[in-house]
């Protein structure tokens, strides 16, 4: 039973991003990874882990960290090479701040949406979620300077989402996942903005977001079905 709730919990996650994953997660994998880990099977896309002991519906408090962001190899240098605004050093800094702080919020607000508690300190009903926005890569990123330049572009860019679930007291994986998602590309160019790249962003994030709290009611709904 245990098995069933932990799997049919991570089974949400698989399905959600199905329409969006990309085609690196075909590739073969192991059944078994190194972790001791089981691959959620039943799908062509994501790449999920889950161990089978484990069971989300223990938990009604989430101790969310801080997303970790980093951007697509070369990113700067690809940037800097096709466009004549330069990007620094300090706009990308600026640019993984305010994606970690859109991602605090957006997971913030659907946890608490969905009646969860957010705490910061470990408990025997606090899950532990350890978020990491990896090959960032922001087409046409809104950098201000002194001269008054737009940036054009077809489409907004991606980012993949690695994120981790612990219990928080024994520090044990429960459960991991990788998901990419990427803006469509458009017939036609578009002024990008810093609001209009957030939205993107946006989007994206809540979708994840959505997709963790889902996970956490099918695992209570499956337990109180259980009783």
């Amino acid at each position: 039973m245990i098995l069933n709730r932990i799997l049919f919990a991570i089974m949400a996650l698989v399905l959600s991003v199905a329409a969006s994953s990309p085609a690196w997660a075909k590739k073969s994998l192991p059944a078994v990874n190194d972790e001791g880990m089981e691959l959620v099977k039943d799908s062509e896309l994501a790449i999920v882990y889950a161990d089978p002991d484990a069971d989300l519906s223990a938990y009604d408090r989430v101790w969310l960290l801080d997303a970790t962001v980093s951007f697509k190899k070369n990113w700067k240098r690809n940037q800097n090479s096709s466009t004549m605004m330069k990007v620094r050093t300090s706009d990308m800094v600026k640019i993984q701040e305010d994606v970690a702080t859109l991602f605090r919020e957006v997971f913030t607000q659907e946890l608490l949406d969905g009646g969860y508690k957010l705490t910061e300190e470990a408990g025997a009903d606090v899950l532990l979620v350890k978020p990491a926005i990896v090959d960032l890569d922001v087409v046409s990123p809104d950098i201000q300077r002194a001269s008054f330049n737009r940036s054009y572009s077809n489409r907004a860019g991606e980012l993949t989402l690695n994120i981790e679930l612990f219990d928080s007291l024994t520090n044990d994986k429960i459960a991991k996942a990788t998901d990419r998602k990427r803006d469509y590309n458009n017939n036609y160019v578009e002024w990008r903005s810093s609001v209009n790249n957030a939205a993107f962003a946006r989007r994206m994030m809540t979708s994840w977001a959505k997709t963790l709290r889902l996970a956490l009611d099918e695992a209570r709904a499956s337990t109180a079905r259980s009783e």
